[in-house]
């Protein structure tokens, strides 16, 4: 089987859906079987992708802006993925909602979540233009869609009109961390994403003056994330009293720096409005961090009973959640061993196999539109 499978995402700085992209594509070729061949797609003007970046995987690197391919891709549905990529191929899979166009093969698209239809402004100006009215038809049109949770799939169902059949739910998996021999003396709270409006940082930061202000002696709390434009305000009052000085903004980070930042946390917090997953928080358990996140989109699916979960609406439960843990060595423990217990279910090579198993279904899909 000759798989083409979007890397794009995965290009630059990896956040949720780049790394989801990355760690599939690495289990897929470990776990790869004879006859299947795996080929890496991207596109961009300056940043190129390395021949070698996962070894037993073919490249495709083309230097096409992606913005304006996405604009043929989206709204022309032209040129077709193998003239590009100078192949032919059985399966094409976009790892975004809107389908690659194709000459024939079987084609995927990706879900993550459906934010972009209540909250258009919480994205991106290409992501306003082509997803909220596209990303029906392309779902509807595509042989087969995968997505990254229940909560997700059946918003899917319900408000794409996709038959529950033609999904494939291919959890995130845990990262191969082995957790710490114990908690840092001075530990943070920590965040872990890009800090775009979705996640909800004005509730975490209204929690945490009520920290600092029942707490004088709280850790100090660590947004780490890149900045977008939205993201100003969030810096500027990160900067001003009563939370200047308490508040590290280290900006992206990148895979290999992550595991000390989590090392380094006592806490881990994820306010969000909504998410598809949320990946942070299974790394988090993995390293043995205590979580508190929000009671919304898929993250009590990803947390189950290993955290704690408040109203993201709710600056006053979080914050009461925060200073329960900060001050019982005991509940983090108890929540440190539930969580290693959690996230050690989630494995990239479930993910790799469900993938491989969505792609077949595609293919079978789209050999019975055929005749």
């Amino acid at each position: 089987m000759r798989i083409l499978l979007d890397y794009r995402p995965a290009l630059r700085e990896r956040t949720g859906v780049g790394e989801y992209v990355h760690e599939v594509a690495r289990a897929l070729v470990d776990s790869a079987p004879a006859g299947e061949s795996l080929t890496l797609f991207s596109s961009s003007y300056k940043d190129r992708l390395a021949a070698d970046v996962l070894p037993g995987a073919a490249v495709v690197d083309r230097r096409i802006p992606n913005q304006w391919l996405n604009l043929l891709w989206h709204r022309a549905e032209w040129p077709p993925v193998e003239r590009l990529a100078g192949a032919a191929f059985d399966v094409v899979h976009a790892s975004h909602p809107l389908l690659i166009p194709s000459q024939g093969a079987a084609r995927l698209v990706t879900i993550y979540d459906l934010d972009f239809l209540d909250h258009p402004e919480r994205t991106t100006a290409e992501i306003r233009r082509d997803y909220p009215t596209l990303a029906a038809g392309h779902a509807r049109r595509a042989d087969h869609v995968v997505t990254i949770s229940r909560h997700t799939a059946r918003a899917i169902e319900r408000r794409l009109g996709i038959a529950a059949s033609r999904i494939s739910i291919c959890y995130p998996g845990a990262p191969s961390w082995t957790a710490r021999d114990a908690e840092p003396s001075d530990g943070t709270i920590l965040f872990l994403g890009s800090l775009t409006p979705r996640k909800n940082l004005g509730t975490l930061l209204d929690a945490y003056e009520r920290v600092i202000s029942r707490v004088p002696q709280a850790p100090r709390l660590v947004l780490a994330g890149g900045h977008i434009p939205e993201s100003q305000a969030i810096v500027e009052r990160a900067t001003r009293a009563p939370l200047a000085g308490r508040i590290d903004l280290p900006g992206y980070v990148a895979p290999d720096r992550r595991l000390d930042l989590y090392r380094r946390a006592l806490i881990f917090v994820m306010p969000s409005f909504t998410e598809g997953f949320g990946m942070p928080v299974i790394e988090a358990m993995t390293c043995g961090v205590p979580v508190v996140a929000a009671r919304s989109g898929a993250l009590p699916e990803a947390v189950g009973d290993a955290g704690r979960l408040v109203d993201p609406q709710d600056a006053g439960a979080l914050a009461d959640a925060l200073v329960a843990l900060i001050g019982s060595a005991s509940e983090r423990q108890r929540l440190s061993e539930r969580g290693r217990a959690h996230a050690s279910t989630f494995r990239w090579s479930a993910t790799a196999s469900g993938v491989r198993d969505a792609w077949t279904r595609a293919l079978e899909a789209r050999k019975a539109a055929r005749g």
